[in-house]
């Protein structure tokens, strides 16, 4: 079947089946449907090798917001998600797995998820749990580049970056170290660190922890985050224009 074709069959079978459960789209402020389309192997027999044969479906489901208040989050020193070479750039169950042990860990300390690091130094800034992460230091946003194939390539990250650029921020897509995080921080220049991702949307950090250091933020005062968040929104419920195609009607 021509891509072309598929890709529309695809969003009339989401059509048809958002139809079905319009009942179930929450009415309430900051819920949504989740849409999940998943993938999995469906052969007969079990063994290491690709499978022959999949079964594709739709999963629906009413949410609310991931992450309801600020986050306190970890800064990953021991274990590793994803490495140049790997998938951790793609969204499949290997990604997720991988991360329970850290995550489990980390709110056992009273932190709501970790911020993984690179594999080799455990420096390198790569993304939260399940989301991209973005920090402004000194009036510029920045943000891990994508190029070592680690980090999961995120929609509402690009649309993130779309926006921000429209608000008239430089933004960066580039390597963050932790130590120049830090640095930033004790020199009063690390303004706002927040998070985005397709069911946290915008979510506010809070407080960031690395070893016995501990970055706290003034919620209050995340004033981009807090534009950022009420743009997409605003653009999602109809209330400010879709310059960029982003909505489909159903």
């Amino acid at each position: 079947m021509h891509a072309g074709n598929t890709g529309r069959n695809f969003i009339e079978g989401l059509r048809q089946l958002i139809e079905l459960d319009k009942n179930w789209i929450p009415a309430k402020e900051n819920h949504s449907l989740y849409i999940r389309p998943l993938m999995f192997a469906s052969d007969i027999a079990l063994g290491v090798k690709p499978s022959d044969t999949y079964k594709f479906i739709v999963m629906l489901s009413p949410t609310g917001p991931y992450y309801a208040e600020p986050m306190k989050i970890a800064v990953e020193e021991k274990y590793t998600r994803a490495a140049p070479g790997g998938v951790g750039f793609s969204k499949n169950a290997g990604n997720y797995g991988g991360s329970m042990l850290a995550a489990t860990i980390a709110k056992q300390s009273g932190y709501d998820q970790v911020l993984w690091t690179d594999a080799f130094e455990h420096k390198w800034l790569q993304e939260v749990g399940m989301m991209n992460v973005f920090f402004i230091i000194n009036g510029v946003v920045v943000t891990p580049s994508l190029d070592d194939g680690c980090i999961l390539v995120g929609v509402t990250r690009s649309s993130a970056i779309t926006l921000l650029q429209e608000m008239g921020l430089k933004v960066e897509e580039r390597k963050i170290h932790i130590d120049e995080l830090l640095e930033a921080y004790k020199k009063g220049v690390l303004e706002e660190a927040f998070g985005t991702g397709t069911a946290a949307t915008i979510a506010m950090i809070r407080e960031l922890k690395y070893k016995d250091q501990v970055m706290q933020f003034d919620v209050n005062k995340l004033k981009t985050a807090s534009t950022l968040r009420k743009w997409i929104t605003d653009i999602r419920e109809g209330r400010r224009e879709d310059k960029y195609g982003w909505m489909w009607k159903v």
